[in-house]
């Protein structure tokens, strides 16, 4: 018998489709001390018309280890607000920073040091696109679809692939992308990866601290339609062992001086500065992420930095297109697919356009 109570759908719509009188359901979610994703719901007296219409909230932080248990009050401040693909109508979900009662960032709230970095080099216009990689697996803890007790044939015909036995849980991942168009995430994209049942959307170009936001609400989505189907989501970036891809969160990154005619040389330069911070970028670009940066596997090694022209075995790849233009963007396939995005797109702002001295992203990590 399955363990796994899947939502009905249609005994759920008839209460969904009862009037709430004028009353707003906010769902509040927030990044908890493991690196996910927790929520509750509060009921607000109509709908708020901009972030600073919302109230601030608290929940236990001695239950999502963010605080000890004599001292757990921590506080919910509202920084975005989104569309509720789940509830509909007026209902909101709105993404909040953690704070303590004294006043500071919690540990996990790294978006609130990053965003001064974003401020701090606004002129910029730095903008991002990531690639978020995920794995799906079955309520016994088997990668979904494969075959029971066994393997399915070698990497191959999956990437990209259309049909059965090709992909696996295609209702999952449409159901994902309207969800996210609904709620307002810049999702630009879906496509199915190398190892069967892995998957990728992508978000963006976004601007500066948006990035994070709409990538942590996409997960967020991306879980909930997955708890509808009865199915896990795994964002390990090596979750099999073997002669499998891993995971990652490719970054893909420009300046304003980037995306304009004689961008190359502008590209170039970061990507030497970016050289000679390889240790520091790696130690917030995921946890186990040396099981996945092998120099094998579409990766390059986690030991040493290496950048080329449309080379996907390379740290940083310069887009074939991009090195013919002369301008464009970069990628960073060092992140894996675990990252907190508040501290990639935060220390890539910061090797590539400048630190500022009350801001350092690797301590901020460290400070966990």
């Amino acid at each position: 018998m399955s363990s796994t109570v899947v939502s009905n759908g249609v005994n759920l719509g008839k209460y969904l489709d009862l009037p709430q009188h004028g009353k707003v359901i906010a769902e509040y979610i927030w990044i908890d001390g493991t690196n996910g994703i927790r929520s509750k719901a509060k009921t607000l007296d109509k709908k708020p018309e901009s972030i600073d219409d919302l109230p601030e909230w608290n929940f236990d932080g001695s239950s999502t280890e963010q605080a000890p248990g004599d001292d757990s009050d921590v506080y919910l401040r509202p920084v975005a607000l989104y569309n509720d693909p789940f509830r509909r109508g007026d209902n909101i979900i709105v993404l909040a920073e953690c704070w303590n009662n004294d006043g500071t960032p919690n540990k996990k709230n790294h978006r609130y040091a990053a965003s001064r970095l974003f401020e701090a080099h606004k002129d910029e216009e730095i903008w991002f696109g990531i690639e978020q990689e995920y794995t799906l697996f079955d309520e016994f803890g088997q990668v979904y679809g494969w075959p029971k007790g066994g393997f399915p044939g070698p990497q191959g015909p999956y990437y990209c692939g259309v049909g059965t036995g090709k992909v696996y849980a295609r209702d999952i991942i449409e159901a994902h992308y309207r969800a996210s168009l609904y709620a307002g995430i810049n999702i630009s994209g879906i496509n199915a990866e190398v190892m069967p049942s892995q998957w990728e959307f992508q978000v963006g170009p976004n601007l500066g601290i948006s990035m994070g936001d709409e990538l942590w609400v996409a997960r967020y989505l991306l879980e909930r339609v997955a708890e509808d189907f009865g199915v896990k989501v795994s964002f390990h970036p090596k979750p099999l062992q073997g002669e499998w891809n891993g995971a990652g969160c490719h970054t893909n990154v420009s300046t304003k001086d980037m995306r304009v005619s004689g961008g190359m040389e502008h590209i170039n330069l970061a990507i030497e500065k970016l050289a000679k911070r390889h240790k520091e970028h790696i130690s917030v670009y995921g946890e186990d992420n040396d099981k996945r940066l092998t120099g094998r596997h579409e990766t390059a090694s986690i030991a040493q930095f290496s950048s080329g022209v449309a080379n996907r075995g390379a740290s940083i790849r310069i887009p074939r297109s991009v090195n013919k233009d002369g301008y464009g963007y970069f990628e960073d396939r060092r992140p894996a697919s675990n990252i907190d995005p508040y501290l990639v797109t935060g220390i890539m702002v910061e090797t590539v356009c400048g630190s500022i001295p009350e801001v350092d992203m690797v301590a901020e990590a460290a400070r966990e």
